[in-house]
């Protein structure tokens, strides 16, 4: 089943990502603004932040087939759409473009809460729990990397409706895959409280302080991906070095997701947290002071083993702090946190990287994450 929930994620996400990739190309190159291309972008994540409290219910309420194969629906859908916006032009067309990028990115997330809660109602214990994120952490590593380069290689050879196609095709590996999920027990009825809403999650003990956590290091990846290429191109280093760079990152997320389901026994979920706050922080207090390839090279290795390890700890707790009946509503709480700082930090980051520069970005929001790593205090359990 766990090859099953991977592929099913590798494809939606490879499709999303690989759209991420396209639809501003083409946008550019036929002469839309780069504040055009910002809101193009920009939808990929926003619309999962309205989507995903119902996406995550959903998931509590029917299960893994029904939700799965809605998700991609969805991101099927945007890929037709991206096809019609490559042969058509018009005033139509941007918005095409803006509507595939929303439904791809909704279809991405509305799959990945689907999935996520599946591996996570399966797992037998705590220890089994963090094993299968971490496993399941590595489709979309892999998905960013499949996607665009696929994507790439295709509009170079034949194009952007050639290209759209082929991410089109993507979401039926989610389809295929979702016949080897076993269907699980429904689940039980839910008891209808007087007055419960959503919202009541943050009350529990605990959960505020570990989406705070989660925000605090989710930004980090988007600090990283921001200001690395402008770091990079204030030393005068190429293109490719600093693509290295960026890979590294993405080679050591993935090797150290690799390595996490064989010492998963060992490892305390807040002892994981706090060290992983505090090399952070003390990578991102280094980077700025990197002066050549190789040291960014170093830290960008260092801070995929700080940032890889986190989110299977993350999912474990966070289904620790959660009611069986509603981890499809906490997981939807950690992707609007997740994708609100995806659409809205790089504006910020924008903004204050031009007037302070990529260094002090990084020493700021690295001095944020130290500071929080108090946080990472002991969990309580979910009431029963």
């Amino acid at each position: 089943m766990l090859v099953a929930l991977i592929v099913g994620q590798l494809g939606l996400h490879s499709a999303m990502a690989g759209l991420r990739l396209a639809a501003p190309l083409q946008a550019l190159r036929e002469g839309y603004s780069a504040w055009a291309v910002g809101l193009l972008l920009a939808l990929f994540a926003a619309a999962p932040v309205l989507l995903a409290l119902h996406a995550g219910r959903l998931a509590d309420r029917l299960g893994y087939h029904r939700p799965v194969l809605m998700a991609a629906g969805l991101a099927a859908t945007g890929m037709a759409l991206a096809v019609a916006a490559s042969l058509f032009t018009g005033s139509w067309h941007f918005a095409l473009l803006c509507a595939a990028a929303t439904l791809a990115g909704s279809g991405a997330n509305m799959g990945m809460l689907t999935i996520q809660r599946t591996a996570g109602v399966a797992a037998r214990d705590a220890t089994e729990r963090v094993r299968i994120f971490s496993w399941l952490g590595i489709a979309p590593s892999f998905a960013n990397v499949l996607g665009p380069v696929a994507v790439g290689f295709m509009i170079d050879a034949q194009g952007f409706t050639a290209a759209y196609l082929m991410l089109l095709a993507m979401p039926l590996m989610t389809v295929l895959s979702a016949r080897r999920v076993p269907r699980l027990p429904p689940p039980a009825p839910k008891l209808e409280v007087p007055g419960r809403r959503a919202w009541d999650l943050l009350r529990a003990p605990g959960m505020k302080r570990l989406l705070a956590i989660n925000w605090l290091l989710s930004m980090c990846w988007d600090v990283h991906s921001f200001a690395v290429p402008i770091l990079g191109h204030e030393r005068g280093f190429s293109a490719s070095t600093i693509g290295l760079v960026l890979g590294s990152f993405t080679l050591s997320v993935t090797l150290v997701r690799l390595i996490v389901p064989l010492v998963a026994h060992r490892l305390q979920d807040t002892v994981v947290l706090r060290a992983a706050m505090l090399g952070t922080a003390a990578v991102f207090a280094l980077y700025p002071l990197a002066g050549t390839p190789v040291l960014m090279m170093l830290c960008a290795v260092v801070l995929g083993v700080t940032l890889g390890a986190v989110q299977p700890v993350v999912m474990n707790t966070l289904h620790h702090l959660t009611p069986d009946d509603r981890h499809g509503e906490a997981l939807a709480f950690r992707s609007m946190a997740i994708n609100a700082s995806s659409t809205m930090m790089p504006l910020v980051f924008g903004a204050t990287g031009a007037l302070v520069g990529a260094a002090v970005l990084f020493w700021t929001v690295g001095g944020a994450v130290g500071a929080g790593a108090w946080l990472a205090r002991r969990f309580e359990p979910a009431p029963a």
